[in-house]
């Protein structure tokens, strides 16, 4: 079994912050005082910090400590760069709204790439993102921009909290052209379902065979839990996608996510199935992922064997494992005979 010091999943998963950090700056902004004052009426200490990137203060005497401690940690800053980051080749840019996210999933790529402390981090300067995007989006006319909302990070856990989503969704409901993109894991969505989307955003979960869920991916929502998130958002028109993501090669692997796509069978309705994307991503991982994976979760069972696996550079000049060749064939065949007999309509944008 995973780590048994982990709590099990729990239907509402609803992330209630431990602690809250806040920037000075923030408080000139109207989000940022309302945050302060929200979770002080709740008991949440509140504390002014310097900077929303070198954070203190945050406990922890072992890895496992500080990064079980960091996720119930949530910090409020402002965004202070002007430019976006690349997000090729799924959109054109990043969107900073949050960063990180309190799932605990044992595979996740931020355990490199925040630190030791992935803490949750929102910015309060919305309008100023948003005024940026808006140059971004004219610099590309009359092309069409594609931003990414969610690509080190899950907004939907915060959004109970700030509403920027919300707003965001309804600024490129407002874009002629401009195009908006995100994904999650979680279910927290009825505050989204009513948004004047104009169809712009396209709502995308982060999906997976159960036993992968039950075993790896650590305080999020079930696999049945988020199917029928997705019904709810698809009932609300908007355009639907799906990443399926990693898909590992357990023991019955085949059955696992035949089921998932039985799942989603029984709850979209037939409009949302005619604009609908799938991703899929192997399992793969790096040195340094597996030494932090192996500090974090020691008891972890996720197969990081790299004799069993083929050592690819990345394209930003990193190796990692991935599945053989013979394997990922076999997967792409058994991905693309389930999208054809369940969703034939829908577009698959990528297997890697």
């Amino acid at each position: 079994m995973a780590n048994t010091t982990l709590k099990k999943n729990t239907a509402t998963n609803i992330f209630i912050p431990k602690r809250v950090f806040i920037e000075p700056a923030a408080l000139e902004y109207e989000l940022g005082r309302r945050l302060r004052d929200r979770f002080r009426s709740e008991g949440i200490p509140v504390t002014v910090t310097g900077a929303h990137n070198r954070v203190t203060g945050i406990p922890g005497k072992t890895a496992q400590e500080a990064f079980m401690e960091a996720k119930r940690t949530l910090v409020v800053g402002i965004r202070r760069g002007k430019e976006f980051q690349t997000c090729k080749p799924s959109a054109h840019y990043q969107l900073p709204l949050v960063t990180s996210c309190p799932g605990k999933c044992e595979y996740c790529y931020l355990l490199t790439n925040l630190g030791k402390k992935p803490y949750l981090r929102v910015y309060v300067n919305i309008e100023e993102i948003l005024d940026r995007a808006k140059s971004y989006i004219k610099e590309r006319l009359p092309g069409e921009t594609v931003f990414e909302g969610a690509a080190t990070s899950d907004p939907i856990p915060v959004e109970r909290y700030t509403g920027a989503l919300r707003q965001i969704i309804e600024f490129f409901g407002r874009q002629e052209h401009a195009r908006f993109r995100f994904v999650t894991k979680f279910t927290d969505v009825d505050s989204l379902l009513d948004a004047k989307h104009n169809g712009r955003t396209r709502f995308r979960f982060s999906l997976n065979a159960e036993p992968v869920i039950k075993n790896f991916e650590h305080g999020t929502p079930s696999m049945q839990e988020r199917a029928a998130a997705a019904g709810k958002v698809a009932g609300a028109g908007y355009p639907l996608g799906f990443l399926v993501a990693p898909i590992i090669l357990y023991d019955g692997w085949q059955q696992g996510y035949s089921e998932l796509f039985q799942e989603l069978d029984r709850v979209l309705d037939p409009l949302s199935r005619q604009d609908l994307t799938f991703e899929f991503i192997t399992h793969r991982f790096t040195r340094r992922a597996k030494n932090n994976i192996n500090e974090i979760f020691p008891h972890s069972r996720l197969d990081m064997d790299e004799e069993k696996r083929q050592f690819k550079y990345g394209q930003f000049g990193y190796g990692k494992y991935v599945y053989p060749k013979e394997s990922l064939a076999e997967v792409k065949e058994h991905m693309e005979n389930l999208v054809n007999r369940y969703f034939p309509a829908a577009r698959v944008e990528y297997l890697v």
